[in-house]
Parts: C-alpha cells; structure tokens; sequence
C-alpha cells in the first residue's frame, strides 16, 4: 500500500507540493526508481513525464474497435453474399453440420471476402502509413517527441469517428478502407510507439531501467487491451456496434487532450534562427536545416557506428521485422478462425479468447523481469520468446474445439518478450541524440512487417480456408526459425550489447542511486 501511495504521489504531484513537506520525507528517490525515470525530471516537473497513461488508454480504445471491424465486416457480407439475416443469439444456425453443400460453400464464401476485405485494408493503408512513420519518428530528434505521438492519436480518433458512421448509417463497408487511408497519412500505431520508445530512451541513462519500463509498455497494453476485449462481447450483444465505437472514440479523445496538454516534452526543440546543417556547410533557414537534419539523421545514425557495430543493428533490426512479421501474420486471423466452423464461436467466446490473448503481455512483462534480473543473457531472452510462438502456433493450427482454443495462450505467454528486448539492444548502440532516427527505423520496418504481414496471410488464409484453415498458423511458426537463425548469427559475432556494459551501467546506477534498491525491498 505504502509503494501505491508513492507511485500514485509521483504521478499527481509537482513540484509546488513536494517543495511543502520535502524536508520531512526524502520521497523523489523512491519515485525515480518506481517508475524508472531518472530523479531529475521531477525537480523540472511542469506537466507529466509518463507516456503509459497514453499507450493505456490508447490500447484500450484500439482494442474496443477492432475485434468489432471484423465482426462487423463478417456480419455484413454474411447478408450481402447469402441474402439472410445474421444469427445473433445462436450460432451453430450458420455453422450446423446438417445444413447443405450449400449453405458451407456460402460461409467458405463469407471467410474468403473477409479475409480479402482484410488484404485490400492493409494493402492500400500500407505506403503513407510507412513514410509518415519514418518521418514523424525522425523528426523527432529535433522537433520534440509530442508531435510522433499526437499524430497518430488523431489518425485513429479519424479512423473510430469513420467507423461509427459508416456503423450508424449502414453505409457500404469498403467505406472503411478508405478511412483506413486517410488515417494512415497520420502515421501508424508504430509512429506512435516509435515515439513513446524514443521517449523513454531520452529519459532512462541506465539499460535495466530502460528495458524494464519498455517492457511494461507491453505489459499496458496487455492489460488494458483486455479489459476491452472482455468488455467488447457483451457490448456487442447489448447494444450492437455503434455504443463501443463511439466508446473507443471518447477514450482516443481523452488520450489526445492529455498527448496535447498534459505531456511534457522531453527534447529540447533546435532554437530559432539559422543552424549549422550536419554536413558542416553553411548555415541555412531553420525550416531547411530542420528538413536537412531530418533526412541526414539516419545516415548519420549508421555513419557514427563502426563497421562491427552497424552489424549489429542491422541484424538486431532485422531479426525484430523478421519476427514480427511471423508473429503479425500468425495471429491476424484468429478472429476468422474462431468465427468458422468447427469452432463458431460467438461475440462473447471471442471476447473472452481475445481478452485471455492479453495475458501474453503481463507474462512476458514477468519473464522480461525475472530473467534479467537473474542475469540471464539478452539473446536467450530473445530466444525463448521465439520458442514460445513456435509452440504457440504450431498448437493454435491444429486446434478444433473451445478447450484446446484457451489453452493455446499458455505456451504463448512469453511470446512478446523478444520486443522489448531487441529495442533495449538496439538503443544500446547508438548515441542518445539520435534515438529518434533508431526508433524512427524501427518503427518503420514495425510497420511494414504488420502490414505486409497481415496482407499476405490474409491472403494465404483465404486460398487454404477450404482445405486446412490452421496452414497459415503452421506456416508463421515455421518462419519463425529465420529470425533464430539471425540470433545465431548475432551470437557468432558476439553482438550482445548488454553483455558489453551490463557491469559499468550496474556501478553507475549504483553510485549515483544508492540506497534506493534497500528502500524498494524493505
């Protein structure tokens, strides 16, 4: 109770409060190391220095809305392609093994032009979703991390406010794609958490607090994605589709007043007036300086690197693309999955399977915690979450009934905790003041891997739909061994960072914190 009063002190107090009582009780100490930022930022502390209320809330309202956009999208071809009514309280209507040849080529029929409506989505939001997110997480290293984060907030608030017309006015559905579009000029969900990692990284000195509070973005967006999706079920079935989305669009409106006005900056902007550009040539306007640094910052990025150490990044940035793309894949057509025969699941089951899916974030927010502190090495970390999604997977295409259909999320539990890892890595290497063109990489590529990803194995599940709807799953863990292989590689080359200044982060940390660890543990 004492350490929920501290944590909940360190999150509604400035600085006008703690200077009342600061001598009596020592507190910022505490605070700094709970929440992982350096004590420093409290003593300057205007606004709040937290980005997880924004991944929270975010997380929240993308996990109301988009369990609904294929149920929505099914239910609509479901009319559209059989001409009847859509069986709202029982299932085994449409999925009934005594029905006709018929009526199963008709639901086959349904599952490929979701799927398909799934691959057109992805498709065409792909491209302007990639180049802003390069270019809003790049710029960031000048311009302040707030604008990487904004921007993709009102892209989905866009995205909902659509959805929820579309919705009320039964409108036709490949309204959505474009939507989808338009929303996608405002960066993707890897610009936004492009800019959360680069803001935390400007706020963490030390590895183990960095790859801790990176770790429990994961974790936030496993618990309060749940919380949607449990939710989502019995909202639908109460009041149909329009209640939650307009739901999930006063939370993304919440979310944005607090990005706006509450957030602080932590990048000092590039002041006003002319600025040596970064080749060293004569000084230009801001405004091109600006331009110039943004698209000179990556380059730079590598040029400042060794030869060896730009190996690493590049391997350590393609075993993260090769694996999300494998992880994406697999899990982007669960909903499908569990909405054909033999499972036929209904809004509620759905619910539940997606809100138990979230467990995996809390269990490897656990894992990424205990094995770092028990000192276990960064590649097996990364290692073991590649086993677990194998597992995973490889179980999740051969399940037939609702039992085995729960029990998958166990293997998969550490699933997500090659993310936070690699990224910790990665950070690692290059300089603070160029954090923002990583992670502007980073999330890069994070996008086109989800979204070709998603693209591709919608595809392939609506080919294999007839005949094997689990090939996909099979098929992603199978990918699953080249970013293992890419390990290899990296372990050959001896490229874990962390092994490399474990130690001199641990006495730093030590010296200039002491006393902080005892004070945690009493």
């Amino acid at each position: 109770m004492y350490r929920l009063l501290v944590i909940v002190h360190c999150v509604l107090v400035g600085n006008s409060v703690y200077a009342h009582w600061s001598s009596s009780l020592d507190i910022m100490p505490i605070c700094s190391d709970i929440l992982f930022i350096p004590s420093r930022y409290f003593h300057k502390m205007k606004g709040f220095y937290l980005v997880e209320p924004i991944v929270a809330l975010y997380a929240f309202a993308a996990f109301l809305v988009y369990p609904l956009i294929q149920q929505y999208v099914y239910r609509r071809l479901w009319q559209e392609l059989t001409n009847t009514t859509y069986p709202h309280d029982n299932n085994t209507s449409r999925c009934s093994h005594n029905d006709t040849s018929n009526h199963s080529a008709d639901n086959a029929e349904v599952q490929r032009q979701a799927s398909l409506f799934s691959l057109y989505t992805e498709l065409f939001s792909t491209v302007p979703s990639l180049v802003v997110t390069l270019i809003l997480v790049a710029y960031s290293d000048q311009r302040g991390r707030k604008v990487t984060i904004v921007m993709p907030l009102i892209g989905g608030l866009i995205y909902s406010l659509s959805f929820l017309t579309v919705s009320y006015f039964e409108l036709n559905i490949y309204l959505l794609i474009g939507a989808s579009i338009f929303s996608s000029l405002f960066g993707s969900v890897g610009a936004l958490l492009g800019g959360c990692f680069a803001y935390i990284a400007d706020m963490c000195d030390d590895g183990r607090r960095k790859t801790l509070r990176i770790a429990g973005i994961d974790m936030v967006i496993g618990l309060l994605s749940g919380a949607a999706a449990l939710s989502t079920g019995y909202f639908l079935r109460a009041v149909g589709f329009n209640v939650p989305i307009l739901t999930a669009a006063v939370f993304q409106g919440i979310t944005l007043l607090y990005a706006v006005f509450l957030l602080e900056e932590s990048v000092k902007r590039t002041p006003a007036g002319y600025a040596e550009p970064p080749d060293g040539g004569p000084p230009a306007p801001p405004r091109c300086a600006a331009m110039r640094r943004m698209f000179f910052g990556i380059y730079r990025m590598f040029a400042a690197l060794s030869r060896r150490d730009n190996a690493r990044l590049v391997l350590l940035i393609l075993i993260l693309a090769t694996f999300n793309f494998a992880y994406i894949g697999g899990v982007s057509s669960v909903t499908l999955y569990e909405l054909n025969e033999p499972l036929c699941w209904d809004e509620i089951l759905i619910g539940y399977g997606t809100a138990l899916s979230t467990t995996v974030f809390v269990g490897s927010f656990l894992g990424v915690m205990a094995l770092t502190y028990c000192g276990v090495p960064q590649l097996v970390i990364v290692v073991v979450g590649l086993l677990s999604v194998i597992s995973g997977l490889t179980l999740l295409s051969f399940a037939k009934t609702t039992l085995v259909m729960f029990l998958v999320r166990i293997p998969l539990l550490l699933a997500i905790m090659p993310f936070p890892v690699l990224r910790t890595m990665m950070s690692k290497i290059v300089s603070t003041s160029e954090q923002g063109a990583l992670f502007g990489c980073v999330g890069f590529m994070d996008s086109l891997s989800s979204n070709v990803a998603s693209a591709v194995f919608s595809s392939i599940y609506a080919i294999t739909v007839g005949w094997w709807p689990g090939f996909s799953f099979l098929l992603a863990a199978g990918l699953c061994l080249i970013p293992g292989v890419l390990i290899g590689v990296v372990a050959l080359l001896k490229a874990d960072p962390a092994q490399e200044g474990e130690g001199t982060e641990g006495l730093v940390a030590a010296e200039v914190e002491p006393g902080v660890d005892g004070a945690l543990r009493s």
